[in-house]
């Protein structure tokens, strides 16, 4: 069922759309730039304030982030989280490091009613109808932001590794970007 369908639970969560792009005024509903089995159609894609932190960089970024969930298992736990104390952990490659640093991102908080939940996992949610931001704000600071959201930033030479680790874990994640990923 199209995600704006009549009987669609609606939403009433924040949700946030993340780009390097100032003063978009309008989002129109384009082609996912990934499959999913429950989009038929273009769409517009909003992201849920508790995982805006996976978007807080640039665009291209390859980055493998994860969380815990009552099913993560305490071998991965204290293999993935260690002694720290952040509720997210968010690792990116070395390369970057500059780029992220100089990147000024714009956060375009859009309104929830016609967004339904895609994916609970990665806090994606959908609309079929074109989105008017409600609120704009730029962040030229984004390894500022991230750490303030409770979030261990970590980098790394390459996450080729570490995201095969993570997608046979027991923690909830999302490897983005991996094409983009050194190695």
């Amino acid at each position: 069922m199209p995600s704006n369908h009549p009987d669609s639970s609606k939403n009433s969560k924040r949700l946030f759309h993340v780009s390097e792009e100032p003063g978009i005024e309008l989002f129109e509903p384009r082609p996912s730039p990934s499959f999913f089995v429950e989009i038929a159609g273009d769409v517009v894609f909003a992201i849920e304030d508790r995982l805006l932190h996976n978007f807080l960089l640039p665009r291209d970024c390859p980055r493998v982030t994860y969380y815990q969930t009552a099913g993560t298992t305490t071998a991965d736990k204290e293999k993935f989280f260690g002694e720290s104390k952040a509720d997210f952990v968010v690792i990116v490659e070395s390369g970057w490091y500059e780029r992220i640093k100089s990147t000024t991102l714009y956060c375009y908080e859009l309104p929830g009613n016609d967004f339904t939940l895609l994916d609970e996992c990665a806090a994606y949610h959908v609309s079929y109808q074109p989105a008017i931001p409600v609120e704009i704000r730029a962040i030229t600071d984004a390894m500022a932001e991230l750490l303030n959201r409770n979030v261990e930033l970590r980098f790394t030479p390459s996450l080729i590794a570490i995201a095969d680790e993570v997608s046979k874990s027991t923690l909830n994640f999302s490897n983005i970007r991996m094409r983009n990923a050194a190695g």
